[in-house]
């Protein structure tokens, strides 16, 4: 008997076969490689554009309306930034998009930016209204969040005790439940 082993055309079809495949998985891998840089580029374009809208949230004045923009250094990059402060319906609100992508990407199109990130920001509180919940403490007394001094004189404590009391539960009130005689 003789020993028969593998033809040339067998190993010819195997090894085009196994080269298909590595192919097929250095596209995957290069592709998942370029997706995660692209992520980790978008996640960082996000964190610029939501720190500008933090710096102009801590500003003492208004922000101008009206678009600006400028450069940034960021994780060993520069990035391009591009602010729009609008009116909205609301007065003394005002809308900011911020829009961010890296300074070397050319410029040009919507598609070009990595992120759009809009924040809101307000020159006025509202005055009380008078529909806000009361709440009520666990032994009977009124709170809105603050110390009455009242509550103080029943408990019998003062500020110039130096103690500190732990905070208590409080519950809310019914608009509709009796006050008592307070």
């Amino acid at each position: 008997m003789r020993a028969r082993g593998f033809t040339l055309i067998e190993v010819m079809v195997a090894l085009a076969i196994v080269t298909v495949g590595m192919a097929a998985l250095l596209s995957a891998m290069s592709s998942s490689a370029d997706n995660v840089m692209w992520l980790r580029d978008k996640t960082f374009a996000e964190w610029i554009a939501l720190n500008r809208i933090e710096q102009t949230r801590l500003q003492f004045r208004k922000p101008s309306k009206g678009k600006t923009e400028g450069d940034v250094e960021y994780a060993g990059r520069r990035w391009r930034w591009e602010q729009e402060v609008l009116e909205v319906e609301i007065p003394g609100v005002l809308r900011v998009d911020v829009r961010v992508r890296p300074a070397d990407a050319a410029a040009g199109g919507e598609g070009q930016w990595y992120t759009t990130v809009s924040g809101i920001i307000g020159d006025a509180i509202a005055p009380p209204r008078g529909d806000l919940p009361e709440y009520r403490s666990p032994g009977g007394g009124r709170s809105s969040g603050g110390s009455d001094s009242d509550d103080d004189e029943e408990s019998g404590r003062s500020d110039d005790d130096g103690g500190e009391e732990a905070p208590q539960p409080v519950t809310p009130v019914d608009p509709g439940e009796s006050q008592g005689d307070e």
